[in-house]
């Protein structure tokens, strides 16, 4: 969502007569797009912690959670091709249900997840600078400060103002690439040197019962982290070239892409460390990078994961701000968070009180896993809404072509989405405490602005792209 929309006046509910977006995306733009939305923090600084679940065979929760972000994919196509705009979940729930309430809450949980992914990158960030750069700060109030700095400076930039392109992308996403691609190179040599084992990819980590299926199943609801932007790019459907005919191809090729990396990357991981060592800490692919290639510059490697991540926690945080700067020009909470300043054109109520949600977040929270499992939490529940969408939206009938997903997909999608948010996954009980007590806040902002336009004889807004449809998280 740019800063331009910022110009709109605070609580105004209608449309701004505004040209159509400029079509330049072509398919190979637009797969590095959505592969650079995909790659990120997720698979930098969570692959150890999947190893702790299930041990060797870390490459499985990642495929696993790969296989349910493709079924949901197949529900955001139809949604994307049938309305190809820029819009969003909580405005797919909109057209389906008409319910403000309901939309308002999908609207939330994607921005508390936004801020979630955010402070698991800042903590990332913080791990790997201090590894990167020998300041041996293993963990703790060390880590924890470097994050708040980190967090503090992503909103200072936020107040300024950050203008995103497609081309910045492209860039960020080749840094990010590099890093994976440098695991899996030092991984496959690794392995036809002879260096260590790879028959670990193999072998399940022993539990009391000996069953695999609940630790898979565990493990998968943290590297579904792994697998999130792929929604965030139905927002470039008015960007893009003939999107009815070339989105479908691109995303699933974008997923498979992603969905291979990730897979070798764990290979190349559980190969060179094992699964014990390599999930303690913050930094497991640091010590991939240190087992395998010793003589390689670990700063460099530092440096690219410090920035993969940094990019991460700026473009969420961003998204984070304008959406709840939206909700409040939709009169759907209070209206002092749709606050502009003056010389900026930035939502700085908005951009405050979601850093100071983020800091709370690194500061009482802090673990990644907790973090990065309540970014899943939330998205597998709006993804369960999403998929019911679309078969609600059936009944809605629109003159052009578009890509229609077989039935029985949104129904797995819906039931596999779902089951992984439920407790019998295995979820560890401080994610719903995080995602209760971040959506508490969001109804009691709601109740408050609810008052609030009772009072004032206010009524709240249909919901605009302009102000709810855009970005979801990044990862």
């Amino acid at each position: 969502m740019s800063d331009t929309m910022l110009g709109a006046p605070a609580g105004s509910s209608e449309p701004a007569a505004e040209p159509s977006l400029h079509r330049v995306m072509g398919p190979w733009l637009l797969l590095l797009f959505i592969v650079g939305d995909i790659l990120g923090t997720g698979i930098y600084a969570l692959t150890g912690q999947v190893a702790n679940q299930v041990g060797g065979v870390v490459w499985l929760p990642f495929l696993v959670a790969f296989a349910v972000a493709m079924v949901t994919a197949f529900s955001y196509l139809e949604l994307v091709t049938k309305y190809p705009k820029a819009a969003g979940a909580a405005l797919y729930t909109h057209k389906a249900f008409g319910i403000h309430f309901i939309t308002f809450i999908v609207a939330f949980a994607v921005m508390c997840s936004g801020i979630t992914s955010a402070s698991t990158a800042s903590r990332a960030f913080a791990a790997n600078m201090s590894n990167a750069f020998g300041l041996g700060l293993s963990g703790g109030i060390g880590i924890t400060v470097i994050g708040l700095c980190f967090m503090a400076l992503v909103a200072i930039i936020n107040l300024r103002g950050v203008g995103e392109s497609v081309k910045a992308n492209v860039v960020l996403t080749c840094i990010e690439l590099t890093g994976l691609l440098i695991i899996i190179t030092i991984g496959m040599m690794a392995i036809l040197a002879g260096q260590g084992d790879v028959a670990r990819v193999m072998q399940f980590k022993a539990t009391a019962d000996g069953g695999l299926f609940w630790p898979v199943i565990a493990a998968t609801t943290l590297a579904f982290f792994a697998m999130v932007g792929f929604e965030d790019s139905v927002n470039m459907a008015e960007e893009c070239k003939e999107p009815t005919r070339i989105f479908p191809k691109v995303l699933l090729a974008g997923l498979v892409i992603t969905g291979i990396i990730y897979v070798l990357v764990s290979i190349s991981s559980i190969t060179l460390v094992p699964p014990g060592e390599l999930g303690e800490g913050e930094t497991p692919l640091l010590k991939v990078v240190q087992a395998g290639a010793p003589n390689f510059p670990i700063w460099i490697f530092g440096f690219i994961t410090m920035f993969a991540v940094a990019n991460s926690a700026l473009i969420n945080m961003l998204m984070a701000s304008r959406l709840v700067y939206g909700m409040s020009r939709e009169h759907v909470l209070p209206p002092v968070l749709g606050k502009v300043h003056e010389t900026r054109r930035t939502p700085y109520v908005a951009i405050g009180f979601t850093s100071l949600l983020a800091f709370a977040l690194i500061t009482f929270v802090g673990e990644v896993p907790a973090l990065g499992g309540t970014t899943a939490l939330l998205l597998l529940c709006v993804f369960t809404v999403v998929n019911v969408a679309v078969l609600v939206l059936r009944k809605d009938k629109v003159e052009h072509e578009h890509f229609r997903t077989p039935t029985f997909l949104p129904i797995v999608g819906a039931l596999c989405c779902a089951f992984l948010a439920g407790p019998w996954t295995g979820r560890a009980s401080v994610q719903y405490t995080i995602a209760g007590v971040l959506i508490g806040i969001g109804v009691l902002l709601w109740i408050v602005t609810v008052f609030v336009n009772r009072r004032t004889g206010t009524t709240a807004g249909e919901p605009l792209m302009a102000d709810i449809g855009g970005a979801g998280p990044v990862n």
